[in-house]
């Protein structure tokens, strides 16, 4: 009798403990997959904003070439600048962790990146041509280039908003609510 009084708070003691040791384990997990999100998150916010500058800088002195207002010599440094910046934001774009869900995300970002990629080049075609070509069909190629490829940069740069706007709202079925118990 003497045994059980002594081995009844024992037994409690240890049923405490594993109980709160279950439950730390899930809040653990649940505080290691906020923590990725959140990184995820603030790496697709720090990314888009650095685009937004490097692809409107861009933008605004290519729509000046469109306007002719300034000569095609004169944003040649800023397209191959810009070009070498997408290259390390595409690197970037590759390289985030990001949460399984948030793959489509991520996937999206590369995918507008590349567009962005190409639309400089057919701006630098286009800026080559210009260059050489004064009239005739061949400035009229230059023109169409560099207005495709401005059209396509400004859209790139609009998607890439929208990505970041993705990426701020996204939310794992933690936060939502939504995950359901796990009965084994």
């Amino acid at each position: 009798m003497n045994d059980i009084i002594i081995l009844l708070p024992i037994a409690a003691f240890i049923a405490l403990a594993a109980g709160l040791a279950v439950v730390l384990r899930g809040t653990g997990r649940i505080v290691a997959r906020t923590r990725e999100v959140d990184q995820f998150r603030a790496g697709v916010k720090g990314l888009a904003a650095r685009i937004d500058v490097s692809l409107g800088t861009a933008a605004s002195e290519i729509d000046a070439l469109r306007r002719r207002q300034v000569d095609p010599e004169a944003i040649a440094t800023t397209v191959t600048s810009t070009k070498d910046a997408v290259e390390v934001y595409l690197e970037e774009a590759r390289a985030l962790k990001c949460p399984g869900e948030a793959r489509q995300i991520q996937s999206s970002i590369v995918t507008d990146l590349e567009r962005a990629q190409r639309a400089l080049g057919m701006v630098e075609h286009g800026t080559t041509i210009m260059a050489t070509a004064r009239r005739g069909p061949r400035e009229l190629e230059a023109q169409t280039s560099v207005k495709r490829g401005y059209l396509n940069l400004i859209h790139a740069r609009e998607a890439m908003a929208r990505h970041a706007l993705d990426a701020q709202e996204f939310a794992t079925e933690d936060q939502t609510g939504q995950a359901g118990r796990r009965v084994t």
